[in-house]
């Protein structure tokens, strides 16, 4: 360890006043590894805490502890005295620590954080799949976040609010939307690692990765909605999808599931976890299971009305199956020859990308190459807005949230609250 050096008396308000302005502040032992600092600016003085454990090869462990009451008397909060700040270090250090005599995991950097988060995404998404596969995560996080020197090298302890938001000024390359991704990856890292090492982060970890994280450009969702809007598909085009999808599809499997999330407005991932008793035929009703998005108590099925042709397809389609086993299903083949496969047995859809060769070749035929099967989902949406039915309904029907109603499908709300205010117009 380097020494010190002569120490300053920063306990005395006269004394820091006669210190020179400098970039570096002004250190004092407290006890072995850790020591106060007192940073003189030009206008106004910090109290700072730093911390490296005996014989360690590591740099110091910083934190901020808050103004000091050169100009301005103590208030026990935002300024501090040196008594007041030397118990926020002492509070600091010991929160450091926790319960053990050394603190543990002070070195971790963002780069350590990111990396086991993609590593537990993409084990979660390849045990979902069956097979080995990249998360969102690993897509988004990779190139951005790891990629990013800056960003990726900064202690866990130490990250700042500034950090974050000087790492999303570098994101010029992304679009709004885009950007958005990207940071609620980088979120969701950072705060399942506050809940499992929260006893060694500082107190306001949380509240700097919440400010820090908050949109800082101009452009928000405004690409993603009007791209949205060009995805709200015609009732008359949504059922000569459906038509087309039975027409090619002869082992019947795909058109299911395009039949079934034009009539839902639910996510492939919801489907796709359906079991064949959750077909009500007698209500011509569906029970979907709620998204695996958010935390907290388990969510319940969602119960979705479907029309009678609907049902009827699906009384053929469950007709001999078992009340346990998974709806929706689909051969898997093998290939035997440069051009030739053979059946192996039926398995569960598992991934988006199962649709995505079928998709294609039915929008093509139907020249709206530029349509997404996720059209099928804004699409009834915007339908039962139009319809007048309460916005709770919509958002509980379609497993989001009021919020995101509102927030995508502002125009169609607007639109549907003019109508009813023109119903209310008298002549006079």
């Amino acid at each position: 360890m380097a020494r010190l050096g002569k120490e300053e008396r920063i306990d005395q308000r006269a004394s820091r006043l006669r210190l020179k302005p400098r970039h570096l502040p002004y250190w004092r032992t407290v006890s072995k590894g850790l020591h106060i600092g007192y940073y003189r600016g030009k206008r106004e003085g910090s109290w700072f805490a730093r911390y490296r454990p005996a014989g360690s090869n590591h740099d110091y462990i910083k934190t901020r502890l808050g103004k000091c009451d050169d100009r301005i008397d103590a208030d026990g909060e935002g300024i501090l005295d040196w008594k007041q700040a030397l118990a926020e270090c002492n509070k600091w250090i010991d929160g450091l620590h926790g319960d053990d005599e050394q603190p543990k995991d002070l070195h971790l950097t963002i780069r350590d954080v990111v990396v086991a988060h993609i590593a537990d995404r993409d084990a979660r998404d390849s045990e979902r799949a069956g097979r080995p596969t990249r998360s969102t995560a690993s897509s988004k996080l990779k190139p951005h976040v790891l990629n990013d020197e800056i960003l990726s090298r900064i202690l866990l302890v130490e990250i700042s609010e500034s950090d974050l938001r000087n790492w999303q000024r570098r994101l010029v390359q992304l679009k709004g939307s885009s950007k958005q991704r990207v940071m609620a990856e980088l979120k969701a890292a950072l705060n399942s690692v506050y809940e499992e090492k929260r006893r060694v982060l500082p107190p306001d970890f949380a509240i700097r990765i919440k400010h820090g994280l908050k949109p800082v450009f101009a452009e928000a969702c405004q690409n993603e909605s009007v791209a949205r809007e060009g995805q709200v598909l015609e009732d008359d085009m949504v059922r000569k999808i459906v038509k087309a999808a039975i027409a090619k599809d002869t082992e019947g499997d795909f058109a299911m599931v395009v039949m079934l999330m034009a009539a839902t407005g639910a996510r492939f991932a919801q489907l796709v976890r359906m079991r064949v008793a959750d077909v009500q035929l007698d209500q011509n009703r569906l029970l979907v299971p709620a998204s695996r998005k958010g935390k907290g108590r388990a969510k319940s099925a969602i119960r979705v009305a479907v029309s009678k042709d609907v049902a009827d397809a699906l009384r053929i389609y469950c007709a001999d199956r078992p009340a346990g086993d998974i709806l929706l299903e689909r051969w898997h083949h093998r290939q035997t020859g440069p051009i030739a496969w053979e059946r192996i047995t039926r398995q569960p859809w598992k991934t988006p990308s199962e649709m995505r060769r079928p998709w294609k070749t039915l929008v093509d035929e139907l020249k709206i190459p530029d349509v997404v099967p996720y059209a099928l989902r804004h699409s009834s949406i915007v339908r039962a807005i139009k319809a007048g039915l309460p916005i709770r309904l919509v958002a509980a029907t379609h497993d989001t949230s009021v919020a995101m109603i509102e927030r995508h499908y502002a125009r169609w709300i607007t639109d549907d609250l003019d109508e009813l205010s023109a119903r209310a117009v008298i002549a006079l």
